[in-house]
């Protein structure tokens, strides 16, 4: 009965492993997300191993209140679910500035931040060419900057990337 079992256990191992769909080689296209005030980010993801990855964001913002940027680095791993569905989850950091050019009266000047980064998050892989996917990228201000690294940030972007 154990060995029933047991083989039973390595069949169903190996039926989910030939049937899990390899993550895309590289994509690259936009992460769309707001609530730290980033808006838009050029995102690139390189595959490293089968179930792994890096991604690399961009970001920045112009706005009437201030200007500012910001550069991520997240080592993901994913998870297959079903079809076109993956899940997965990382950790990182990154590095930014901000600055307050054109608020009379405001005395903070900004400055440059470092922030440790989570990642946790859904994405559908089409047929074609097309990647997207919504996550959660929680940061924590480490050094720099006191408006940044005393605060913790919730993150939430949709991301639509062109594989290749």
């Amino acid at each position: 009965m154990k060995i029933l079992k047991l083989l039973s256990f390595f069949f169903l191992v190996g039926t989910i492993s030939v049937n899990a769909q390899e993550i895309a080689d590289h994509a690259l296209g936009l992460r769309l997300g707001d609530s730290d005030g980033f808006g838009a980010e050029i995102s690139y993801q390189k595959s490293i191993g089968r179930y792994n990855r890096a991604e690399f964001d961009l970001g920045w913002r112009d706005s009437r209140n201030y200007d500012a940027f910001k550069l991520a680095g997240i080592y993901q791993w994913v998870r297959p679910i079903e079809g076109g569905f993956n899940w997965y989850y990382g950790v990182g950091g990154g590095l930014g500035s901000v600055d307050f050019p054109n608020i009379p009266g405001f005395d903070d000047e900004g400055g440059l931040f470092v922030f440790a980064a989570g990642d946790i998050g859904v994405e559908y892989k089409f047929d074609i060419p097309l990647l997207l996917s919504l996550d959660f990228r929680p940061e924590i201000g480490v050094i720099g900057y006191d408006g940044f690294s005393d605060n913790f940030d919730f993150d939430i972007g949709l991301g639509v990337r062109y594989t290749f």
